[in-house]
């Protein structure tokens, strides 16, 4: 039977990227159908990757350093943090004032601050769980998010900084988003991804390089075409072939 050309279309959107840095529980209905077996997915940990630092003691006749406070020889018990070294008491969170010598600091854009003030001032806050961030940095669909709070909507494992699609409004992993929505190639059988040049013919969907001649594999897009038992062919080996 003769077919008349099929109609070209431009590549299917949504593909997304989310951005990946280091700064510093509702779930989503997923739609039916049949996804693969799963690990569980983790409970939401403590920041990966934690900003936070500890500095470190050092007792005195080790050396006689140089503060990078107030630039004086070190002559005592030191600290050592961010590569310099630092008398004990000068070693303070530059907004608040309060003494980093024994409990945790961020540094940002070379200045140092207790975790309170870091979160006050730096830390971005999570879209999702709204704590703010003290580790790695999801920014994603003009948001950040923790790790475990950017979530494939269906899956519920992290997506970090995978490739990812959207769908009614909820990020999905490529493989569940291809599970659950995508369209396989009728030539190829692999799916018909974001911008991807695909045609619609005989009922199914191609990828335009897979829309050929089953003998000379001469493209057909935009061509008169015949099919024989499934087969797609020129005009030319329509009439040659037997099948």
């Amino acid at each position: 039977m003769i077919k008349g050309p099929p109609s070209i279309q431009g590549p299917r959107m949504g593909l997304i990227t989310p951005s990946f840095s280091m700064k510093g529980n509702g779930s989503a209905s997923a739609p039916k159908g049949v996804v693969p077996a799963r690990p569980a997915p983790q409970p939401h940990p403590k920041d990966e990757d934690s900003l936070v630092q500890m500095a470190e003691h050092i007792p005195a006749g080790t050396r006689t350093p140089m503060c990078a406070h107030c630039s004086m020889v070190i002559r005592g018990p030191f600290l050592v943090a961010m590569g310099k070294s630092w008398h004990k008491e000068e070693f303070n969170c530059a907004h608040c004032q309060s003494s980093l010598a024994h409990t945790g600091f961020v540094e940002e854009n070379g200045s140092v601050y207790c975790e309170h003030c870091y979160e006050e001032f730096f830390a971005p806050a999570c879209s999702r769980c709204q704590a703010k961030i003290l580790g790695e940095v999801i920014n994603a669909l003009k948001q950040t998010w923790h790790v475990y709070c950017f979530l494939c909507a269906c899956c519920q494992q992290p997506i970090r900084n995978n490739t990812f699609h959207l769908e009614d409004g909820e990020p999905y992993c490529e493989q569940d988003f291809y599970t659950l929505f995508g369209t396989g190639c009728h030539g190829c059988e692999f799916p018909v991804e974001a911008g991807d040049k695909f045609l619609e013919a005989l009922g199914y969907t191609w990828h335009d390089t897979c829309f050929a001649c089953a003998v000379c594999n001469k493209a057909l897009e935009g061509q008169t075409f015949f099919s024989k038992k499934d087969k797609l062919l020129c005009k030319k080996h329509a009439h040659t072939l037997k099948l």
